[in-house]
This record gives C-alpha cells, sequence and structure tokens, in this order.
C-alpha cells in the first residue's frame, strides 16, 4: 500500500507503515508530514525496548497509551513514525531504533543520512 504522492527516502512512492497500531501524524498508516506537523513524524521505525526506554528518559514516554491523542502506546516490535529529530538523539546516543526504508518519507533526510538511515534497516 502506498501513500499519495509522497516519497520516500529512496525516492520510491511512500509505504504504509502501520495500521496495528495505527501511526502518522495524520493517522493514515503512513509517515505522511505537512505543515502542522512541527515534529515531523517521518521516519518509520521498529521499536525496542530499548528504545522506548531511552526516549522516556529523554521525558517521551511511547509505552503508555494516551487516547485523548489516539495513541495506544508502544510495545517493542510495534512499527511507529517517530519524530525525524528523536531517531536523530536516539542515532547519536548510539539508541536508533531499526527503519523502513520504504515507508519512511523523504523529508526524514533533512535530519539524518542516508547511509545512517541504511545502516540501520530492516527491509
Amino acid at each position: 500500500m502506498t501513500s499519495s504522492n509522497a516519497k520516500n527516502v529512496l525516492g520510491t512512492p511512500l509505504e504504509t507503515c502501520s495500521t496495528n497500531p495505527l501511526t502518522g501524524f495524520y493517522r493514515d498508516g503512513c509517515c505522511n508530514t505537512g505543515g502542522q506537523d512541527v515534529g515531523l513524524h517521518v521516519v518509520c521505525t521498529e521499536v525496542t525496548a530499548e528504545f522506548l526506554e531511552f526516549s522516556q528518559g529523554r521525558g517521551n514516554d511511547l509505552s503508555t497509551p494516551m487516547p485523548m491523542y489516539e495513541f495506544p502506546g508502544l510495545k517493542p516490535g510495534d512499527r511507529w513514525c517517530l519524530c525525524a529529530a528523536r531517531w536523530k538523539e536516539a542515532y547519536d546516543a548510539g539508541m536508533a531504533p531499526k527503519v523502513h526504508l520504504e515507508a519512511t518519507h523523504i523529508s526524514a533526510l533533512e535530519f539524518a543520512n542516508l547511509e545512517a538511515l541504511q545502516a540501520h534497516s530492516v527491509d
């Protein structure tokens, strides 16, 4: 499944990241972005326990459900559209989760180079 005309970091059509849990800034399953998405939720990741702990330690608890934001809470193995800056922060700390390149929006390249993303690819 692909999303509109958006491109991924490989320059091909952006693929769906996850529909269970339903991810994306627009909760459309894709790491699409737009003017309202100030956090740039564009990196399709597969989260690990280590990353969830790292993120919580940085003040971003991704494990606890927050129904008011349609956020289910994540568990290891879930795929999720992560903020590009958070992924880069985790990468710099050696804690970056794996990335699904075909489902990662091309705008992620403003924060991380393709080589770094490829080094963490699950594809």
